[in-house]
């Protein structure tokens, strides 16, 4: 059976939620958490999927990073296993790569919260002790890479044999990365009666292969892509800027003020995300209004009314709130979220770049989402230009020339008899270079110009791509090497030094060390996990006989601590606060 996405026609709202995901089947205390997190329509994927996978059925779904695939299983899954008798654990997704255990773990806790579903992500370079306490313990939902699963099924810590759902994420990017054995050998682990769901971004032969060996009469998906007209997208400068997600916010805010729109429409893919980013502009001094699903016609008209005017410069949208509103032309749009597809992408930037003007797309992308480049780029037509985020200095270099171009617009303007009178005063004592660059510097102060910015680290190239090189050197995407019985060992450790750090780094004081049994694998796990810090931006760890030292950067640091200081390491409690030498 093979579907193919059409746009289905919108459904009536059932008890006030959402009428798009309430059609789909989902139970009202997933709806209300839908609600709750701003989301207002279900994207393709989610339209496709998720009946069949409430139904029970298997699925071979076609589908990129980005076009909302997370839910699309973790929704159902979640659903059917909270109706299900109890075993531990019920489901297991495998993934290619920590950053997307990490991610995908985060989502289930965040879509299973009023359902109370357990869940708990199993990758390389993470202690391995807390992993086989907490298995013990039981867990719903095991979110893992498939090094890490074989290895823990084969110490006989992680038993399959309870599982009622079994998801495989981005099927192709771990055949390309050599998993292919270690999926055979855990799903020969798993009861023959079970649900499997194998999600892929392309669909290669031998995904069909590893689909007809471990699902039964699946329901096929694709997400078929729409054809553009010749000439119908538009002919805007396409940019993105590719960095992990704790910086996106401080990305978005350095791309605004360096680029200086006139007129901006920044795309979120929900309620919260909206009004999260609306205030942080706010916050710096922009002229931002926020449209969602959630505000009264009379508030979307007087915000409508500000922007076409111009008392707005900023507006910040959903792709619901944004659909059927006469939206005037803008200089630039902004996705902060990658849209669900690259027929919305086009749709998205076709707001600017009309009637002969220039316009500019601006796209904000996570490391894993590079790969949908080159399907935009088909799309529309034209180049997206990856470049690397303005740094402080650009930042600072742009104010000073806005004050410059503030003072030149004042001479132009005249009206400046009533100061010559002081500045020839002053220029008995002081020659008018001084005198001019001392006033240059209250307008700068005064305009916010020596407001400190947090360094956005450059993202190391390890991130942010994958040599073929490195999987015949027997690394592996989810952190670790294996050796020739095929057991996971630890990553190689990094050149570290205790003394001297990275500029924007800072260093933290952790109450524990040696004695407490504490190893580098348990704080970069704590920080991963509890902080939701990606862990290639953790730095130098030391550990002692009774504290240990960790470097992070400085911006997270504050954070880290607070989430530290409440959580615990190896089962116990300790004290971290940053490190004074």
């Amino acid at each position: 059976m093979k579907h193919d996405h059409t746009h289905a026609p919108e459904a009536t709202a059932v008890h006030g939620f959402s009428p798009g995901f309430a059609a789909l089947g989902l139970e009202a205390r997933l709806l209300a958490t839908l609600e709750a997190l701003g989301y207002e329509e279900p994207t393709p994927i989610q339209r496709e999927a998720i009946p069949p996978l409430l139904a029970g059925k298997d699925v071979l779904g076609q589908a990129a990073t980005g076009t909302g695939k997370t839910a699309a299983f973790t929704l159902p899954l979640l659903q059917r296993i909270a109706h299900s008798p109890k075993t531990k654990p019920s489901a297991i997704i495998l993934v290619p790569t920590r950053e997307l255990a990490i991610q995908v773990g985060e989502a289930v806790g965040r879509y299973g919260k009023e359902l109370r579903t357990s869940v708990l992500p199993l990758y390389g370079g993470q202690a391995i002790g807390p992993q086989m306490h907490a298995l013990k313990r039981g867990v719903d939902v095991i979110v893992a890479t498939p090094g890490r699963a074989l290895d823990h099924i084969r110490r006989h810590t992680l038993k399959l044999e309870g599982v009622q759902i079994v998801v495989l994420d981005e099927a192709d990017e771990m055949l390309d990365m050599g998993f292919a054995e270690d999926l055979d050998a855990i799903l020969e682990h798993t009861p023959a009666a079970k649900q499997t769901a194998l999600f892929s971004a392309t669909m290669p032969p031998r995904i069909q292969s590893i689909a007809h060996r471990h699902l039964q009469q699946p329901v096929e998906i694709t997400i078929a892509k729409e054809a553009v007209k010749a000439g119908s997208a538009p002919r805007v400068q396409q940019a993105a800027y590719i960095v992990t997600r704790p910086y996106r916010g401080a990305t978005l805010a350095r791309i605004i003020e360096t680029a200086a729109p006139k007129s901006a429409l920044v795309f979120c893919r929900t309620r919260v995300e909206v009004d999260e980013v609306t205030l942080m502009l706010s916050a710096r001094g922009h002229r931002v209004e926020a449209i969602h699903g959630g505000l009264s016609q009379v508030q979307r008209d007087r915000v409508m009314q500000a922007f076409r005017t111009g008392q707005t410069e900023l507006l910040v949208a959903t792709d619901v709130a944004a659909r059927g509103l006469d939206i005037p032309q803008v200089s630039h749009v902004i996705n902060y979220d990658l849209p669900s597809s690259a027929e919305v992408y086009v749709h998205r930037i076709g707001r600017t770049g009309r009637a002969g003007r220039e316009g500019t797309a601006i796209t904000i992308l996570d490391p894993r989402e590079q790969r949908l480049l080159r399907s935009i780029e088909q799309h529309t037509k034209g180049k997206v230009v990856v470049t690397p985020v303005p740094s402080v200095a650009d930042v600072v270099a742009k104010r000073l020339e806005r004050t410059r171009g503030a003072v030149q617009e004042a001479i132009r303007a005249g009206d400046l008899d009533g100061f010559r009178g002081v500045v020839k005063a002053m220029a008995e004592t002081t020659d008018l270079a001084t005198i001019g660059a001392a006033a240059m510097k209250l307008l700068f102060r005064a305009e916010g110009g020596e407001r400190p910015e947090q360094e956005i680290p450059a993202l190391p190239m390890r991130q942010a791509e994958w040599h073929p090189s490195a999987q015949r050197e027997g690394l592996h995407r989810d952190g670790a090497s294996r050796n020739r019985h095929g057991r996971q060992a630890m990553p190689p450790a990094k050149n570290r030094t205790p003394r001297g750090r990275e500029a924007g780094m800072t260093r933290l004081y952790v109450g524990a060390g040696r004695d407490a049994g504490i190893r580098a694998g348990d704080l970069v796990g704590a920080i991963a996990n509890e902080a939701h810090i990606n862990s290639n931006l953790i730095g130098a760890i030391q550990i002692e006989e009774r504290f240990s030292l960790v470097d992070v950067p400085e911006s997270l640091a504050k954070g880290i601590v607070e989430v530290l200081g409440r959580s615990r390491i190896k089962g116990r409690k300790v004290g971290v606060r940053v490190f004074r030498e």
